[in-house]
């Protein structure tokens, strides 16, 4: 007969190891990032014009966000945000970096680690499939950002949806190779995605795929049969605006590929699915911001509230709508807390795993935008700040400061700013703050 010491430690290891048996596997995480798509350009936020069922699945199926907005109304600094978790101007990147020099408002500090880095330390693959546009060259490339794998477009725009040129240049990379593929873009990255979504199934490490789509991003130029649908449904169609929903439902079935792949290679029960957008959608090109003023540049809603649905069936089982007014950032200290990893101390973004467990989140938030641009701008600065009801906004740097109560003014029609003048000091006293901070960063690159 056993001792009951033998007993007891015999009872622990089988414990032991049926909780380990049970104890679900750490989640994979692919956000999916498009470029200037629009809050009224997916059908699930109320278009009726445009088509975007895969999108909206996402949502379906997990949690869709009504009132969160990207971290800039251009495309380099929201990204920068959503990699380090902080504020833009905070990392070196108030304002787009291009593949012209003179025309570049920001150096991506390479002493920032990014979520790439963070959660390979973690133990994750990690890989972008797509849009960059944080840097051309050495020390700010992908594969030098934390990114083990990089199949995609290094700068800024396409002049080319199918040559993947910008200025005559080539900016397509295989890591550090360049190449030169052949196909739509947005072909090519929802095929690659695939590719290595079968790639990590047979993999036992978890990954993180960064998804960064150049659509909707003007030129708008969709392939030709997605054009012929919208025009035979919709053949009183103004043809800017046609181009456009086809461009968006083209976009629409690449990402429809890369959740059938999920489903088909089994990742998809335990896979973090993120949708979102880097800013509002362009008006002059014909993109949807609906129901709310303004669009791209802008800092009126139209140009920062964006999609964002967050789906993950092992652990979000019941599907729900969520009015957390965050920004897309908050998925850096999301990510790595459900990836059991070090959060840092020092992030201005917050964790929306609290909400992902069906809590409400009751704190008011306050939250910074800042956009350093040349032209006519002459390479100053404009700024934004919510805090609870209230936004201080200007949409360029030469006009004077407007204000508006959100909660009594959803769509920014009645400016308080003479109205209110305690309420508009106190905003300009906390946005003076961040810019402060934001100013002490270097936007350029050290002199050689």
């Amino acid at each position: 007969m056993k001792s009951p010491f033998f007993l007891t430690v015999f009872i622990g290891l089988l414990v032991t190891s049926i909780y380990a048996e049970d104890k679900p596997a750490r989640p994979n995480f692919l956000f999916i990032l498009t470029d200037d798509h629009g809050y009224g350009d997916v059908s699930a936020y109320g278009a009726n014009d445009v088509l975007t069922p895969n999108i909206d699945r996402i949502g379906k199926e997990g949690i869709q966000f009504t009132a969160m907005r990207a971290n800039c109304t251009v495309c380099s600094p929201s990204r920068a945000a959503f990699l380090t978790g902080k504020y833009a101007d905070r990392v070196g990147v108030p304002g787009v970096i291009r593949t012209q020099p003179e025309g570049t408002w920001g150096w991506f500090a390479p002493s920032e680690k990014t979520l790439a880095d963070k959660l390979r330390e973690s133990g994750y693959h990690t890989a972008l499939i797509g849009k960059w546009h944080l840097g051309l060259t050495t020390p700010n490339t992908p594969n030098e950002r934390g990114f083990d794998h990089f199949h995609g477009f290094l700068g800024d725009m396409m002049d080319s949806y199918t040559t993947h040129r910008r200025n005559g240049q080539n900016y397509m990379r295989l890591n550090s190779e360049t190449i030169t593929p052949k196909g739509h873009a947005t072909d090519l990255f929802s095929e690659w995605t695939c590719d290595y979504l079968r790639e990590q199934a047979d993999s036992e490490k978890p990954f993180f795929l960064f998804l960064a789509y150049n659509a909707p991003h003007y030129p708008i130029q969709p392939p030709a049969e997605s054009l012929a649908k919208v025009k035979a449904r919709h053949p009183e169609m103004k043809d800017g605006r046609a181009k456009n929903v086809a461009f968006v439902e083209h976009l629409d079935d690449g990402i429809g590929r890369v959740l059938k792949t999920l489903d088909e290679t089994g990742l998809a029960e335990n896979t973090v699915v993120v949708f979102t957008a880097d800013n509002g959608g362009s008006l002059p090109h014909h993109q949807s911001n609906h129901p709310w003023r303004g669009g791209k540049q802008q800092h009126y809603d139209g140009g920062l509230r964006v999609p964002f649905f967050i789906r993950w069936p092992a652990r979000i089982q019941t599907p729900s709508q969520s009015d957390y007014p965050g920004l897309i950032f908050d998925a850096f200290p999301t990510f790595l807390e459900l990836a059991g990893a070090e959060i840092p101390t020092d992030l201005d973004a917050k964790s929306l795993v609290p909400i992902i467990d069906g809590k409400t989140e009751t704190q008011p938030r306050e939250l910074y935008f800042v956009r350093r641009e040349g032209g006519t701008y002459k390479g100053e600065s404009y700024h934004a700040l919510i805090h609870g009801d209230w936004k201080l906004l200007r949409n360029d740097p030469f006009t004077p400061y407007e204000l508006y109560n959100l909660k009594q003014d959803p769509k920014e029609q009645q400016n308080l700013a003479e109205k209110e003048p305690n309420k508009f000091k106190e905003l300009s006293a906390r946005l003076q703050t961040h810019i402060q901070k934001g100013e002490a960063i270097p936007w350029k690159p050290p002199s050689k």
